[in-house]
């Protein structure tokens, strides 16, 4: 099998893992920043009014109230926004999870390609999502300072990679001594170095809390909660999907290098 017969049937799962993501997300997580955004026009008009009121009290003219254009309205946005973003994220990580499989498959271990599939999705999902997600836990559109985007991007892909190469170099830790421990104590090992790894990486990592107070603590707990399970949805369909498809082509493959031999 081919680097781009992965890619593509990476790229289908990844397309599945899309609607199935975008059903919960329009259902738990759009309720949620309507949500967010109806606090923070609140929040806008209560600075407005204290202006207007604080420049009355001096006698002087208050300051006209800007109306910004809305270049997307909300049901686009929640509608064929959500869906297009939703599916390019999807099949974009499909593809990857793909290469991913291509280049790790018969380096992890002695597994199926279902085996390796599901193990390469847990670890994606524990170190691309889980583990950054942690220490900068997502937040709905409208909470955040815009002036800081910049920087909170980059500490979140910071913490991100730290993960991921972690996650890496637990592995190779296993395998090396899968053979002089076994494979329950080597994955223990590995295991324990990927935790203290991140855990000293999170705790050298700048804290980062942008909530503004007053925030419903339960509209951020739903939006956090749809973030979770879309991110579990789309690990799971890959992890499973994409391993029973390609354990189905490669198992014929290798049956009839059996016989042959």
């Amino acid at each position: 099998m081919t680097t781009g017969s992965l890619l593509w049937r990476g790229m289908i799962v990844g397309f599945v893992a899309a609607i199935l993501s975008f059903g919960l997300l329009k259902t738990v997580g759009e309720p949620a920043v309507d949500r967010a955004i109806a606090f923070e026009t609140a929040m806008d008009e209560a600075k407005a009014k204290a202006e207007h009121d604080a420049a009355v009290a001096k006698g002087e003219n208050p300051p006209a109230v800007e109306q910004e254009e809305e270049l997307v309205s909300r049901p686009v946005q929640g509608g064929i926004g959500l869906f297009t973003g939703v599916t390019v994220y999807n099949v974009a990580f499909g593809g990857l999870f793909a290469l991913a499989f291509a280049i790790l498959y018969g380096r992890m271990g002695d597994y199926s390609p279902r085996a390796s599939a599901a193990l390469i999705a847990i670890s994606g999902f524990i170190a691309v999502y889980v583990v950054p997600i942690l220490k900068y836990p997502a937040n709905p559109p409208s909470v955040g300072n815009p002036d800081t985007i910049g920087l909170r991007t980059a500490i979140y892909f910071g913490m991100l990679l730290l993960s991921l190469a972690s996650m890496i170099a637990a592995w190779n830790v296993r395998n090396r001594l899968v053979d002089q421990l076994g494979a329950w104590d080597a994955t223990l090992v590995g295991g324990a170095v990927y935790l203290v790894a991140v855990v000293a990486f999170a705790l050298a990592m700048p804290p980062l809390n942008e909530v503004p107070d007053g925030f419903p603590a339960v509209v951020l707990w739903q939006f956090r909660m749809a973030s979770l399970g879309a991110q579990a949805i789309m690990w799971t369909v890959l992890g499973l999907g994409f391993g029973v498809w390609v354990e189905r082509v490669l198992a014929p493959v290798k049956q009839g290098r059996l016989r042959t031999a």
